[in-house]
């Protein structure tokens, strides 16, 4: 069992030991550290409100309320969007005027996790330093004041607020609604029992999509590992092929996270999600800048330049890509994962946005999806972790391999990139879980498997 403390919010496994895992007293201490922070932030406002949303998870319901009704206690008005996603809450936010939002998802962890996702006025995450500030509070709880019993905030409901962030996505200038509606694609999508089975196939009608639900019922219990990974997405490789349809849509529980399926069931890859969708835009906008973390494809690059922009990489992490977006003027960016960022739309990672985008490059295109993915350049990727145990000094295996090649390009910003003349590969430890992630990129999967390897051998033997 775990909990994991970061800048970006709490993350951990239900049940088990306070401060051990994610119970109902660490949501509240961590839910009233946050809203002792917002409070502090905005000390000349007379009422502060929140909004707030979960994905389908189990435990979901339980620390929805527990988080809401903390707030309540804070004197903090809460707006509850219930079942939604993690982008709709983004979206929310601004909407609503409000002066903050969480998101309760443990995003692509599996079902025993759930997670508390923090975000600003903006509907963006919190940057470092705010984050910083919440775990100062959270563990000196002497500094948190509830309300008295005629200064409690009040709690409604708000429903339908998916529909509402559809139709934000369909306003979008670059959404063409009517190529997609004509050329009456057929796409398969696994909703992993998540909120993704709610807004995309809604999002798909009212584009006039024929959609196949596989996995679309949002109980919370996910049929397969929920990162949306070639090696957890089998049934729906399966069924795109059986149903003859154009392509599969993946999205992970809280639908910030959108994979593709060819229509030979063949991984159109998370990393080429971003890459087709800048494709549309620069080619409508006749270029323009992209950004994505150190961990993502050269494709992106490839593709920019294509159209005469600048590609820019940044350190791992939404906050990140979002802060090095606005600083290089940016039209679209993400991440490698499968996330797009559009700020035409707002600065957070959405598959609703990035479906829409993705629909209208293929109508336009008057090609299939896996002519689409062929038409980019080739590289293949390795993606591996090592589990770590509290006696590993992570910090000192990276220091020893960026030390081990310092003759090569190595990128320190975020744990350590090694750049090869035709591969790369970037080892980091996770912000998320308990490890080490390795990533490679090569021209072939054969030597971004084999560079994987041997990049765990060295760091085993560091261990050892």
């Amino acid at each position: 069992m775990t909990l994991i403390k970061s800048i970006s919010g709490i993350r951990g496994t239900i049940g088990g030991n306070t401060g051990d895992n994610l119970t109902p007293i660490d949501a509240v201490k961590f839910a009233a550290a946050y809203g002792t922070f917002i409070k502090k932030k905005n000390s000349e406002k007379e009422k502060i409100t929140i909004v707030i949303g979960r994905d389908a998870r189990i435990s979901g319901k339980m620390i929805s309320n527990l988080v809401a009704n903390t707030l309540v206690g804070l004197g903090i008005n809460v707006i509850d969007l219930g079942l939604s996603t993690t982008p709709t809450v983004e979206v929310a936010v601004p909407l609503e005027k409000a002066d903050g939002g969480i998101i309760l998802t443990a995003s692509h962890n599996p079902k025993q996790w759930n997670a508390l996702k923090l975000l600003n006025e903006k509907g963006e995450f919190l940057n470092g330093e705010d984050g910083a500030d919440i775990l100062k509070i959270a563990e000196n709880d002497a500094t948190i004041e509830f309300a008295e019993v005629d200064d409690l905030g009040a709690y409604r409901k708000k429903k339908n607020y998916i529909k509402k962030h559809i139709k934000e996505v369909l306003k979008l200038d670059l959404v063409d609604k009517k190529a997609i509606k004509k050329v009456k694609f057929k796409v398969v999508v696994d909703g992993v029992n998540s909120t993704g089975g709610i807004a995309i196939p809604a999002l798909l009608k009212e584009l006039g999509v024929k959609c196949v639900e596989l996995y679309c019922e949002p109980n919370g219990h996910f049929p397969h590992n929920p990162e949306p990974l070639k090696e957890h997405l089998t049934d729906i490789s399966e069924l795109v092929v059986k149903e003859k349809a154009d392509l599969g849509i993946v999205v992970d529980p809280d639908v910030d996270r959108l994979a593709l399926i060819s229509e030979d069931g063949s991984m159109f890859g998370e990393e080429y999600t971003l890459v087709a969708c800048a494709d549309y835009i620069l080619g409508q906008l006749g270029g323009g800048n992209t950004v994505s973390n150190l961990s993502s494809s050269r494709a992106l690059r490839d593709v920019t330049e294509k159209h005469g922009g600048t590609y820019t990489a940044s350190a791992v992490g939404e906050v990140n890509v979002v802060q090095m977006m606005k600083d290089t003027n940016t039209v679209i960016g993400g991440e490698g994962n499968g996330g797009i960022i559009y700020p035409e739309s707002h600065y957070g990672r959405d598959s609703l946005v990035g479906v829409a985008l993705f629909l209208s490059h293929l109508a336009h295109k008057k090609i299939s999806c896996k002519a689409l993915r062929d038409s980019y350049p080739s590289y293949f990727m390795s993606k591996n972790k090592i589990q770590l145990t509290p006696q590993i000094d992570v910090d000192k295996i990276l220091e020893t391999m960026a030390n081990n090649y310092k003759n090569e390009d190595v990128n320190t910003i975020d744990g350590v990139k090694i750049d090869f003349a035709e591969e790369w590969v970037h080892l980091r430890k996770s912000n998320t879980e308990p490890i080490i992630r390795i990533y490679t990129e090569s021209t072939s999967q054969q030597n971004a498997d084999a560079l994987a390897e041997r990049f765990i051998t060295e760091i085993k033997e560091i261990i050892a």
